[in-house]
């Protein structure tokens, strides 16, 4: 019943937030669609633990650069993951692909607050597109969001890093700061089902500019599955599939192999 009230009000409310940006972003400046794309994320957080029984813990705000641009990368297990991080910052810029743009009312949101709009296919048109609207954000000063699987991942489990978080630390010269999560749990991917319990999101250890394509991408996954391993709450398994005692022997293989 929690999961069905859960997303009836995150659906609508989605459409009323989606129609408050439009209006929003006939205003001057990002500012204003910007507090819109805010508020929708603290407003979903807030679903999330009052109706759906998932309270999120963010951890590691010291990890965050004082000042200056950066670059987040979390470990991408639900579509609340992107409302978590969002939630944390009045003005971030996000990188999403291309196929939100059939949708008229978003492609318009998404160009007014400056989201970095990319081809999923990839290739070099998609490079060169990224890199220039990714310039734009880092002549701004303002901190980008990208999640570098590209894809969503079930809690446990690793997609392909790919490749163009590389580049746009490269592009950037600034510091990379990844985030693991166990949110994957609670709200599995784009699965229906919720399931009640406490996630925890953490922010690591930033990684400075100026490191080569190998070691970079080493590093940050590294950093991300290890610790999202790590976070994984076998007591209250949630959406895991397996029993506790598989998946804690798979994690522990996992992590090994994260690891060397």
């Amino acid at each position: 019943m929690r999961s069905l009230i859960f997303n009836i009000l995150f659906y609508a409310l989605s459409i009323i937030f989606a129609l408050l940006c439009v209006l929003l972003s006939f205003f001057p400046g990002r500012k204003p669609i910007m507090f819109g794309l805010w508020a929708y994320s603290r407003t979903m957080v807030w679903l999330m633990r009052v109706v759906a029984g998932i309270k999120v813990e963010v951890k590691g705000h010291e990890n965050l650069p004082a000042k200056g641009p950066y670059i987040i990368a979390p470990k991408h297990q639900s579509y609340g993951d992107g409302f978590v991080v969002l939630s944390q910052f009045f003005d971030l810029s996000f990188v999403t692909g291309d196929h939100l743009e059939k949708f008229m009312t978003l492609k318009h949101i998404l160009r007014k607050a400056g989201a970095v709009v990319i081809d999923n296919c990839g290739g070099t048109d998609a490079r060169d597109r990224l890199q220039i609207e990714a310039e734009k954000v880092r002549a701004e000063g303002r901190k980008l969001l990208i999640f570098p699987e590209g894809y969503l991942s079930a809690p446990g489990e690793q997609r392909r890093y790919r490749k163009g978080i590389f580049h746009l630390y490269e592009d950037f010269g600034c510091p990379v700061v990844p985030m693991a999560t166990n949110l994957g749990q609670r709200w599995n991917q784009n699965v229906w089902t919720k399931h009640p319990g406490t996630a925890t999101v953490e922010f690591l250890r930033p990684i400075e500019p100026g490191l080569g394509k190998d070691e970079f991408m080493q590093i940050l996954e590294t950093a991300c599955e290890t610790r999202s391993l790590e976070l994984l709450d076998f007591d209250n398994p949630g959406a895991l599939e397996h029993s506790r005692k598989e998946l804690a022997q798979g994690t522990i293989m996992r992590a090994d192999k994260v690891k060397g």
